[in-house]
């Protein structure tokens, strides 16, 4: 592909929109957590069947993720987005109304599906429009949306739940539609790999003028069809990394739901009250912004793999350490550390993901790597649920989550260089190329 110099508006803009829509997917991660307790005492439910309910908008999400790559094919990057910020921030509100378990597991499946497709698309986007050899650390802004989502569910649920009830967090979650979705009508611009794709030229040649940037040479396969992408990730070269990037993200998705939907419970069961049990799953959220950051550049000047390694070793590290309850300061410390460990590790994968395969498969490939993703992400809230419900003790959720770290930590470590030309060496790496041959 050319290389291209996008405008710092375009990319501002973009970023922008995508990381205020990801900031709603984490809050959503986040609101269902918050509200656990209240669920459990109204309903008269148990932690299984809690679990179960935190499991529908996730079985969603997995559908969401898995079809998104055939609606991006079909109406774009940018429709798909806009209709996917709407249809979850529509089904979100309608939760506040749930006036039973049931109705409200289905409208949280239902919003899961706009949540599923939204992830995928805008990280196609950001990593498309973002600077050469700033990928990660472009896309860990931009993601780091999701971090400030959660944090802004969980500093809400403190003062908000016991004032207005459970409900008004759902409602809340009705701000997308109102916010984000006017100005990118607007000013979201389309995938100019997405028109060349079409075959749409006059379209992207008219975009890239008035974004100041070329049009992207991206080969155009000769016929495209629904499986078209899903080849391409299966084909020799890709076929080993894309089932150890599947695995990654499972792992690395039942973390991140499963603590972020227990955390606070777990607290509870440790004898914290509820007020400081949330400002933990704060703080697991603030810890991740901070650590995607640095994670992203880390991984532009090293490579995503080795950064990815340590990222699971993290992991695996702070939630080990919590099950032995040290003190409070230090709780505090690897509950950030491990929000780093859980959502900043999966935010590296995402953009390791859309770089791995060609603009051909970027799309599919991102999606099927969540929507495998989103098996771990329907586990971790199922699994922790029957731990909490098992007697075992607070501490066994702590030791489960820590050895699926290990295993991501296993896999992220045995993907093999990717195919694609110019894509499998760091900026640091780049720069040393240039002066051994110059």
């Amino acid at each position: 592909m050319a290389q291209r110099r996008v405008t710092g508006s375009t990319v501002w803009m973009v970023v922008v929109l995508c990381g205020l829509s990801v900031a709603f997917d984490g809050y959503d991660l986040v609101v269902y957590g918050t509200t656990v307790p209240s669920l459990l005492a109204e309903w008269k439910i148990g932690p299984a069947e809690a679990g179960r309910l935190g499991s529908y908008a996730l079985i969603g999400m997995l559908i969401g993720a898995l079809l998104v790559g055939t609606i991006t094919d079909l109406i774009g990057r940018r429709r798909t987005m806009i209709a996917c910020v709407s249809w979850f921030s529509v089904l979100t509100a309608l939760c506040a109304v749930a006036g039973s378990p049931e109705m409200f597991g289905v409208l949280r499946f239902l919003a899961g599906i706009g949540l599923g497709g939204l992830m995928p698309t805008a990280a196609a986007l950001v990593v498309e429009y973002a600077p050469q050899g700033k990928q990660n650390i472009t896309y860990a802004v931009m993601q780091s949306g999701y971090a400030v989502g959660g944090i802004l569910a969980a500093s809400l649920a403190i003062p908000v739940i016991p004032a207005a009830g459970w409900q008004t967090m759902y409602l809340i979650g009705a701000a997308p539609v109102l916010i984000v979705v006017p100005v990118a009508l607007k000013w979201l611009p389309e995938s100019l790999e997405y028109l060349v794709l079409r075959g749409e030229t006059e379209k992207a040649e008219a975009l890239a003028e008035r974004l100041g940037v070329p049009v992207p040479e991206v080969a155009r396969p000769a016929k495209r069809s629904l499986l078209t992408g899903l080849r391409e990730l299966a084909r020799p070269g890709f076929r080993t990394g894309t089932i150890l990037l599947w695995i990654s993200s499972f792992c690395a998705l039942l973390m991140v739901y499963g603590m972020n939907t227990w955390l606070p419970q777990i607290m509870r069961q440790a004898q914290f009250p509820l007020g400081s049990a949330l400002s933990f799953l704060l703080v697991f959220n603030l810890g991740s912004i901070v650590g995607s950051v640095l994670g992203g550049r880390a991984a532009d000047l090293f490579g995503s793999r080795p950064v990815l390694v340590v990222s699971f070793l993290l992991a695996a590290a702070s939630i080990a350490f919590l099950a032995v309850k040290p003190s409070v300061a230090i709780i505090y410390v690897l509950v950030a550390i491990a929000g780093y460990g859980t959502i900043g590790t999966q935010n590296l994968i995402n953009v390791y993901v859309t770089r791995y395969y060609p603009a051909t498969a970027r799309s599919t490939g991102i999606g099927w790597s969540l929507g495998v993703g989103r098996l771990g992400a329907i586990l971790g809230p199922a699994a922790g649920g029957l731990v909490l419900a098992s007697g075992a003790g607070y501490a066994w959720n702590f030791y489960l989550f820590a050895a699926v770290a290990v295993l991501g930590l296993v896999a992220a470590a045995l993907v093999p260089a990717s195919p694609v030309l110019g894509r499998q060496f760091p900026v640091r790496a780049q720069v040393q190329l240039k002066e051994s041959t110059a």
